[in-house]
């Protein structure tokens, strides 16, 4: 993947670089092959990433368990799989348009 993200069929990946314990749950700007991910949940036995999925899951139109944690559930870097998003935040529908073939 040379973007933060990539579509495989209906099931969106994301690569997220974390940031718990911030003031606010938002979306970033891409760093890297990363997009960065806030949320307000403390770094405690992987309750940020819970928070995390369920912010994501708002974000992408769909539910959490439509949300799978690849890798990283106790760590800032993780991957993500969404399968079928309904709706794309600017920053990865602007990646997804920048990194499609043609």
């Amino acid at each position: 993947m040379t973007s933060f993200c990539a579509m495989e069929g209906d099931t969106l990946v994301l690569n997220i670089l974390g940031t718990p314990g911030a003031k606010k749950d938002a979306l970033g700007q891409p760093k890297g092959t990363q997009l960065r991910v806030s949320v307000t949940a403390a770094p405690v036995a992987g309750k940020a990433t819970d928070h995390m999925v369920r912010f994501l899951a708002g974000e992408l139109g769909v539910f959490p368990a439509d949300i799978a944690v690849v890798f990283g559930r106790y760590n800032i870097n993780k991957q993500l799989r969404i399968k079928a998003p309904k709706y794309w935040p600017p920053v990865v529908a602007e990646a997804l348009a920048r990194d499609a073939p043609g």
